[in-house]
This record gives structure tokens, C-alpha cells and sequence, in this order.
């Protein structure tokens, strides 16, 4: 049995046609409960006290986004608009609160690191053509029953651009993804238009060049999954997910890769 990461001939025939492609069983349990597990034993260690300001002083733009920044390079913890009351308290428990952590969980957790620099990824982006791939953030989201906010259609590569664009998105389902409790969407083909436009960061912060596209929701097909499943996903695909409305929440693990080998990393990336 080859490694799980090599795409067949038809798997990249269809990725190459639909701009994703789904891999089932990428993860193993074990690798997912240890995930799972760890991430339960950061939040059990996190003071929300820490960046609470962030979201109740008159600086609320500056700091949020400094915070932002700085997570590049820290695992730092984002908070679901929909956590806080009015006077800024936690309307649940911190670990019902959490939109994402991230973004630099591959680089400084032993946990995710293994899963992260595992031989079935490296050998996933090879084979996607990929010669000097680099990991460059990575992303535990929550999705949490309630309040999992919606992610608005997008294109990964308007966040992570290089010269010529390379960004591929690996998205690992770490708990079953349904209509029901937000599971992604996508225009399928939709990376054949290219990009349409970036997220700059620049003196006065971060914003994009352009306003978006309006985008007819008949276009877009859902993308349910198993956990363990691995949703490969193009840089210019347009996909999004829509609000949790269920009981029931929809962890997920998601990496981001751009070539090093002839490509130039964009000074003005977030």
C-alpha cells in the first residue's frame, strides 16, 4: 500500500478540474483524538483574561489587530463575535467560546507539529506539484454549536500570495462536517477565473483591494465529510461556510501551504 498522501492520476485529474478534492480517512483516530486532546489541554490552560481588553477598550481595532499579527508566529486564541455580552463578559465557558486558534500551531506544538510535517502531507503537496513547500499557518477552528460564525466566500491566496500564486488549503476534518453544523461550500471550477482580489496589509492595517464579488448561492455545492477526511482546496477556489446553527460543534484543523522554489512571498501579506 502506497503512501496516503499520493494523489492517483484521477485524484489530481479531479482537483486539477474542480479546484478541491476530498481524501477520506487521511487522518487516523489516534491522530485525531490526539489533536483533539491537546487542544482540549490548551484551552483548559488559557486565561481568557489575557486578551479580554482586547475586545472591551476604545483601542479595540488597534489592539485586535496587533494581536492578529503577532499570532503569525504564536499560538494565540480568537474569540467568537457572538461570546460576549454587552458589557463584554463571556456569555459561556471559554471553551464554548473560541472561534480559532492559531496561526503557528505546526511550528511550536510537538502535536500538531507531527501531523503537520507528517510524510502523507509532504508527500500530498508533491505530488500536487509542490517543490519547495512550506507550512505557513495553521489553524484549529471550533465552529461552536450556536454561535460557529459564518465564513463569507473567499479565496485563500487573496490572504497568502506569492509570485506565481501557489497557496493550497488542507482542511482536516477532526469531527463529521453536515449542512447542518457548517460544513464548507465551494463553487466548483471556480479557481479557473483567477484571483479576484487581496487582503493588503498596510500603514493604516490590514483591508482589501477591492470590494468582493456577489456571488450566486445556487453555485455553490456543499462539502460534507467524515471526520478524518482531508479537503484539499485551490488557492483561487471560492468557498465558504455558513453559521452553526445545531447543537453539535465542528472541529476542524486547517493548514495552509505556498511554494518556496521560484515563487516570491508578497511583502505586503498580512
Amino acid at each position: 500500500m502506497g503512501i496516503v498522501g499520493n494523489l492517483s492520476p484521477q485524484q489530481r485529474q479531479s482537483f486539477d478540474s474542480q479546484g478541491f478534492l476530498v481524501i477520506e480517512s487521511f487522518a487516523s483516530p489516534a491522530e485525531i483524538e490526539a489533536m483533539r486532546k491537546r487542544m482540549d489541554g490548551m484551552l483548559q490552560a488559557f486565561d481568557p483574561t489575557t486578551t479580554a481588553s482586547i475586545f472591551s477598550t476604545k483601542n479595540q481595532v488597534k489592539l485586535t489587530s496587533e494581536y492578529f499579527y503577532e499570532s503569525a508566529e504564536k499560538i494565540s486564541f480568537f474569540f467568537e463575535e457572538k461570546a460576549f455580552d454587552d458589557n463584554g463578559n463571556l456569555k459561556q465557558p471559554k471553551e464554548l467560546s473560541i472561534n480559532k486558534v492559531g496561526h503557528a500551531l505546526h511550528e511550536i506544538d510537538p502535536v500538531f507539529k507531527e501531523f503537520s510535517c507528517s510524510e502523507k502531507v509532504s508527500s500530498l503537496l508533491f505530488s500536487l506539484g509542490y517543490k519547495m513547500p512550506v507550512i505557513i499557518q495553521s489553524m484549529y477552528i471550533f465552529k461552536q454549536p450556536g454561535i460557529g460564525g459564518e465564513v463569507t466566500p473567499h479565496q485563500d491566496n487573496s490572504f497568502l500570495y506569492t509570485e506565481p500564486r501557489t497557496c493550497t488549503g488542507l482542511w482536516l476534518a477532526l469531527e463529521d462536517a453536515t449542512v447542518v453544523n457548517g460544513c464548507l461550500w465551494a463553487i466548483p471550477e471556480s479557481q479557473k477565473n483567477g484571483l479576484v482580489r487581496r487582503f493588503i496589509r498596510g500603514d493604516d492595517g490590514v483591508y482589501f483591494d477591492r470590494p468582493s464579488p456577489s456571488y450566486d448561492q445556487k453555485d455553490f455545492v456543499p462539502i460534507e465529510v467524515k471526520a478524518g477526511s482531508l479537503v484539499v482546496i485551490h488557492g483561487d477556489l471560492i468557498h465558504q461556510s455558513f453559521e452553526n446553527q445545531s447543537s453539535n460543534s465542528r472541529h476542524a484543523y486547517s493548514l495552509h501551504a505556498v511554494d518556496t522554489d521560484g515563487c516570491k512571498w508578497a511583502e505586503d501579506n498580512w
